[in-house]
């Protein structure tokens, strides 16, 4: 009966660590499939990490936190799992055992008291006594180093799960970190871009600007000189004509023309200076004169007006000879 008892025993320990470690292999399983998500969800992941990259440089690291810790408590959740199946595990084995040891009692007692029936109490095996006390704490031990490396292995996991965690968010921490120095830095170099842009427009408009003034410098200045020319020209001919009209005698003059204005008047005496012919211009109360001479004697007046007239490229075919009387001897 004794080793009948040791034979049920072993059956019930040999099961109870093959069912614990099938237990363990799946809690290893499950927290392999946590540390390792799916495809779906690791796309899942580089989709997020890819919009983060293309986000702006504020990143909110609070997020971050957020995400690992709803991780770490999913572990946490999956460990408590693991220790629930664990201790119902040890509570089916401890049942097992105490069932075994109810029956074996049974039995036992059972032995006992067809024994007590034929033979005294003292005519019982010591040995027998001595092997339930043995088997009893045997168990008792195995259970107590069952459940010690289980828990062993519980704090050892919490402990690789909580370095894991930290590893991470530094990681992240300081990717986060080099990713605001890198935006950072390119953001300061496109700054420095756009000053330095800046600037040469600046300069480049500052040097048109500098170029158009010296530009309308020179053309006042040359127009200032063309006017004062013209002046000038003028000038001499009013002189001239003055000098004639106060200081000559009677003199012939060939008048072509009665301009309205300045400017008729020099367009007509332009033409006849090509033609070589020396003009007076002379203001009157109805325009301007333009007169051709003078002539010493009206015979040469009139040959000068026939000519005059005769020329179609002046166009000139009114001219007439008049006798000119300077202003202070009429």
């Amino acid at each position: 009966m004794n080793n009948k008892q040791r034979w049920m025993g072993g059956v019930v320990l040999l099961g109870g660590g093959v069912l614990l470690a099938a237990l363990l292999l799946k809690g290893k399983e499950e927290i392999h499939q946590n540390q390792n998500p799916t495809p779906e969800t690791a796309q899942v992941e580089q989709q997020g990490q890819g919009a983060g990259k293309m986000s702006s440089l504020t990143v909110d690291v609070e997020t971050e936190k957020r995400l690992l810790e709803e991780q770490r408590r999913t572990r946490e959740k999956s460990v408590a799992e693991q220790e629930a199946r664990a201790a119902e595990f040890l509570a089916m084995q401890q049942q097992a055992e105490a069932d075994a040891a109810r029956k074996a009692a049974e039995e036992y007692a059972a032995l006992n008291a067809h024994r007590t029936a034929q033979q005294s109490s003292d005519n019982i095996p010591p040995e027998l006594i001595e092997d339930e006390k043995a088997k009893q704490k045997r168990a008792a031990e195995d259970k107590l180093a069952a459940q010690k490396k289980l828990d062993q292995q519980t704090a050892q996991q919490k402990s690789d799960h909580a370095k894991q965690d930290q590893a991470r968010l530094a990681a992240e921490k300081k990717a986060v970190e080099d990713k605001r120095k890198a935006e950072a830095q390119k953001e300061a170099e496109r700054k420095a871009q756009a000053d330095a842009n800046k600037k040469a427009a600046e300069k480049k408009a500052a040097d048109e600007k500098h170029k158009l003034e010296e530009k309308r410098k020179a053309e006042e200045k040359l127009k200032a000189e063309e006017k004062r020319k013209v002046e000038a020209k003028k000038k001499a001919e009013a002189d001239k004509a003055r000098d004639l009209l106060e200081n000559g005698d009677k003199q012939w003059m060939v008048q072509v023309a009665l301009a309205a204005n300045e400017a008729n008047a020099d367009a007509v005496a332009a033409k006849l200076r090509a033609k070589g012919y020396k003009v007076t211009k002379s203001p009157t109360s109805k325009g301007i004169r333009i007169m051709v001479g003078p002539s010493k004697d009206r015979d040469t007046a009139d040959n000068t007006r026939k000519k005059i007239n005769s020329d179609a490229s002046l166009n000139m075919k009114s001219a007439w000879v008049i006798d000119w009387v300077p202003l202070d001897k009429r």
